[in-house]
Order: structure tokens, then C-alpha cells, then sequence
């Protein structure tokens, strides 16, 4: 599936840098890529509603009601729709809603229960737009529109960038920590990595070396692996995320705070930063001869935006305002994530003391991205309302035996089942929405208390953010792969290192700290 975090286009910030100097390109130079032909198109959309009417012909299976059927049909479609991309996400969203309405109309949804009318079905498939993490998505997608209308955002990375120092491992590092602060406030992760590549290709480019050195492969690649590293770090930094706790919500009675994800996801995302550290310069093994011109080149950006702006220093304070009240909640003040991150915006909203008007910021708002959102979380909640998650998980985990196994060896188990799985996947929102509702299923089946069975599903909801392996497997692999700085075996090799070590510090800590910190 394409990117549902669509790029958010430049905002006022992006006329502020200086003409690039001779050899210096103003940003990623992006090679194009051949789209599918509509015939194609049109060819996998035809097997997607095949495949949907394939299921409901076949015979009901024991265990299963006609709902569930349904809700395997539809997730049968829009699995082929992500992984063939013959449509957009959001239209995707679309279909499934559609899909949806003609397979339930005339069915019960629950055994006992009337049969639903057209109207009674199209009110179950809209019930995710009522979910508070839909409502979450959209305001943290506000506040990366606030930080690229600003230009806060290129400050950072450029301030950041300019203060390591110019070697490959002071990059690297660079690199890694842009991409941490920006994932404190923005969610999507073409957004962050699109306001990285243009500085990341220009510090190549004042080195005089050319993007498809092995500098700018390292740093490429480090941008893209250390977005999925720290996706996995903060609760607000991906949808995937969010779509899993709201599953893990609706199933269990109870969630995660900000800072409970964030520390649980801290000594995973510390060790992984490390492994990616030093896997990228033994690798990649970057070489840097000239380090002033790139210096120069820096400061020159840096000092080309001028001082702080008004706007930039009301951003910064409801963004502080908002990571203080992320960071304190059930501890200072009552107020659930959603909730203050959409006071945030209303601040970002208001006269003098916003930063941006509504008609500014919803011409760069990827609705798409809540659209299909949405409709994924009432994907899921129909998958599990109907048992079909259940029935599937008792089909396909439930035969490999792993009741019986040690928790720490149900979650390799599962893992590698979502790594591999990731394979075919370009969103770790899609492989949520269809993993996440069958691993809660199978948790509630195992011999464990509903406290371990919430952990478990957890630390999926951290692999299914595990890509790492090609290019396709992430929209900000892709980003970076446009620029040609790299090729796919490259990327594989330093992906390949960071699933297995990935997978290994998912087992150490499974077996020692998270159950510790009372996770599992």
C-alpha cells in the first residue's frame, strides 16, 4: 500500500533557505518511478472484488457466522488492494466501506441479533470515524502542518545538523537525533523525513561528493531505519500505533499513556539506535575527506532563516505545553492524549496567539490518511465483533501448537510471523489493521492472565512498525530510495542486521525487563 501519510507540501519556510551553491542541489533528487499501467490497475482491482466474492460463495466453515464471512471477504480485499496498490489508500477506504455495506445488509451481525438493513450495516462500517484515535491522528497531523507552515521544522534539523560536526559517525548521529525530536510531534513519517533529505543531500553535495556515495547512502539510510526505530518509540510518532492501542482499548478496558509506551519502548529504541550506529558505518563504511565547506554551507542555511519568528515561538511553546501534558498524564492532570493534543491544536487555531488559520491547514491535511484510518478501525472492530478474528487466529496461530509455549517463545513466534508477513506490505497502518485484531484473538486464547495477554499484543503492536528489510516495506524507505543515493541490496543488508537484532532485543527483553516493569 502507498504512503497514507501523504508528504505534506512545502509551507512558508521552504523560500527561506538560500539559492544552493554550484553543485549543491536545493533538495532529494527524486528518480521516477514507472507507474503501473491503468490496464493493470484496473486488472488487480478486478481480482481484489474476485477474491471478495470468492469468499462469500464458498461454504460458511464451522465456528464461522455469515458476518464473519463477510469480514473475511472484505479483509481479503483490501489486502489485496494495499499490497497490488491498483487504488489510493483513501480509496481504498472507500471501496471497503461499500463492499461492506452490500456483503451486511440482510445479515445479523452477531448471532441472535435482526438482520441488519442497508443503513443499519453503512452505521457499523462509520463507526471508526467516532473512535478518539481518529480524532488524535487528524490533530497530530494539524501539528505537522503547524511545523512545516512554520519552517520549525528545517530549523531543527538544520540547527541540529550544524551543532554535531561534520565526520561520518557525528552524521550519523545527526541523523538520528533530527529524526527523534521531529517524531515528538509529528506523525507521519514522510512528513519528517521530507523535511530531512533536502539538508541530509545538501551536506553531501557541500562535501563534494555526489548523493550516490557511500556518505549519502549512510545517511539516507540511517534517515529512513532510525524513522521506523523511533516510530516504535513514541506513542504519537505513527498511526500504527495509535490503530493498535484503540483495538487494545476497545478489547481490554484499558490502554497506554504516553509515557507508559514511551518508556516501555525506550531500552528497545536505545539499543536499536545503537545497533543501527554501528551497523550503518560497518556497512556502509561513509568517508568524509573535507569537512569546511559543509560547515560553511550549514551556518549559511541556518542564518538565512533569520531569527526566530513570533509564530515559531507560540509553535514552540504549545508543542512544549503539549509534550509536558503527553508526558504527565494520569500523573499531574486527568486529561487523555487525544484531549490535550486537540486543545493544542485549538491554541494553533486561535487568533494572535495561533500560528496558522483553518484554511491554510487544511489545504496540506493528507485526509486520506484519516479516512483510511478510520475505515481500518472499523475493519477491525467488525472482525472482532463478528469473531472472525478469533476464528481466524484459532485457524492459523491456534494450529502451530504455541498455547503450549513459554510467553517469551509465543512472542518470537509472533514476531516472525508479522516480519515475514511485512514483506508484502508498504504500511505499517495496513498491517495493523490486519494483524493487530487476530493477535488480540489469540491472546485472549492462551493459558495467560488478561494483563500478559494485553502485553503481548503490545509488543506486536512495536514489530509491526519492523520495516526494515526492503525499500517497499515503508513509505520513508521509499522517500529516501527516490533520491538514488542507495540501492535495494544496500538497504537489505543493513535492514536484514537490524530485523535480526531487532527480533533478538524483542526476546531479551520479553524474558527480563518487560516483565519487570510488570508489561508482561
Amino acid at each position: 500500500m502507498p504512503s497514507v501519510h501523504a508528504p505534506l507540501p512545502s509551507g512558508r519556510n521552504s523560500t527561506l533557505a538560500p539559492p544552493p551553491a554550484p553543485g549543491v542541489p536545493p533538495g532529494p533528487q527524486i528518480t521516477s518511478q514507472p507507474e503501473p499501467s491503468s490496464n493493470r490497475k484496473f486488472a488487480l482491482l478486478l481480482l481484489a472484488v474476485a477474491l471478495y466474492g470468492l469468499v462469500l460463495l464458498l461454504p460458511t466453515p464451522a465456528g464461522l457466522t455469515p458476518a464473519g464471512q463477510v469480514a473475511l471477504a472484505l479483509l481479503a480485499l483490501v489486502i489485496t488492494l494495499w499490497i497490488s496498490e491498483c487504488v489510493s489508500p483513501a480509496n481504498s477506504a472507500v471501496l471497503l466501506i461499500g463492499m461492506a455495506v452490500l456483503g451486511l445488509t440482510g445479515k445479523p451481525l452477531t448471532p441472535g441479533a435482526k438482520p441488519m438493513g442497508s443503513a443499519d450495516a453503512l452505521t457499523t462500517m462509520l463507526g471508526g470515524f467516532s473512535s478518539t484515535a481518529v480524532l488524535l491522528v487528524a490533530a497530530a497531523l494539524f501539528l505537522a502542518v503547524a511545523l512545516k507552515h512554520t519552517g520549525l521544522d528545517r530549523r531543527v534539523a538544520l540547527l541540529v545538523m550544524s551543532r554535531v560536526g561534520i565526520s561520518p559517525a557525528r552524521l550519523t548521529v545527526g541523523a538520528m537525533l533530527v529524526g527523534f525530536v521531529l517524531a515528538l510531534f509529528i506523525p507521519s513519517a514522510t512528513a519528517r523525513v521530507g523535511a530531512v533529505i533536502p539538508i541530509m543531500v545538501g551536506i553531501t553535495a557541500a562535501l563534494g561528493l555526489p548523493v550516490g556515495s557511500s556518505l549519502g547512502a549512510a545517511l539516507m539510510i540511517v534517515t529512513a531505519q532510525a524513522c521506523s526505530i523511533f516510530n516504535m518509540a513514541i506513542k504519537t510518532g505513527a498511526a500504527q500505533n495509535l490503530i493498535s492501542l484503540n483495538f487494545m482499548q476497545a478489547t481490554f478496558g484499558h490502554t497506554v499513556t504516553w509515557s507508559q509506551w514511551f518508556l516501555t519502548a525506550l531500552p528497545f529504541t536505545l539499543g536499536m539506535s545503537v545497533v543501527l550506529f554501528f551497523v550503518s558505518l560497518w556497512i556502509l563504511k561513509p568517508s568524509v575527506e573535507s569537512s569546511e565547506n559543509a560547515t560553511e554551507k550549514l551556518r549559511e542555511q541556518l542564518q538565512a532563516l533569520g531569527p526566530v519568528t513570533a509564530p515559531e515561538k507560540r509553535l514552540i511553546a504549545v508543542a512544549l505545553l503539549l509534550l509536558v501534558m503527553w508526558s504527565t498524564e494520569g500523573l499531574l492532570h486527568p486529561l487523555d492524549t487525544t484531549t490535550t493534543t486537540q486543545l493544542g491544536i485549538a491554541l494553533l487555531l486561535m487568533p494572535k496567539i495561533g500560528v496558522m488559520h483553518w484554511s491554510q491547514a487544511e489545504k496540506l491535511v493528507p485526509w486520506g490518511t484519516v479516512v483510511l484510518f478510520a475505515a481500518s478501525i472499523s475493519l477491525g472492530t467488525l472482525l472482532s465483533k463478528t469473531g472472525a478474528a478469533a476464528w481466524l487466529a484459532q485457524q492459523t496461530l491456534g494450529q502451530m501448537g504455541l498455547s503450549a509455549l513459554p510467553v517469551v517463545a509465543v512472542i518470537g513466534a509472533l514476531s516472525l510471523f508479522s516480519i515475514v508477513l511485512h514483506l508484502g506490505f508498504a504500511s505499517a497502518t495496513g498491517l495493523a489493521s490486519t494483524l493487530i485484531p487476530i493477535f488480540i484473538a489469540f491472546a485472549q486464547s492462551l493459558p495467560v492472565s488478561k494483563e500478559t495477554a494485553f502485553g503481548i499484543v503490545m509488543v506486536q503492536s512495536f514489530v509491526v512498525s519492523f520495516g526494515f528489510i526492503l525499500p517497499t516495506n515503508a513509505p520513508q524507505n521509499m522517500l529516501c530510495y527516490g533520491t538514488g543515493a542507495f540501492g535495494t541490496s544496500q538497504f537489505a543488508k543493513v535492514g536484514l542486521l537490524l530485523t535480526l537484532a531487532g527480533l533478538g532485543l524483542i526476546l531479551l527483553l520479553s524474558a527480563t525487563l518487560w516483565p519487570l516493569m510488570g508489561v508482561l
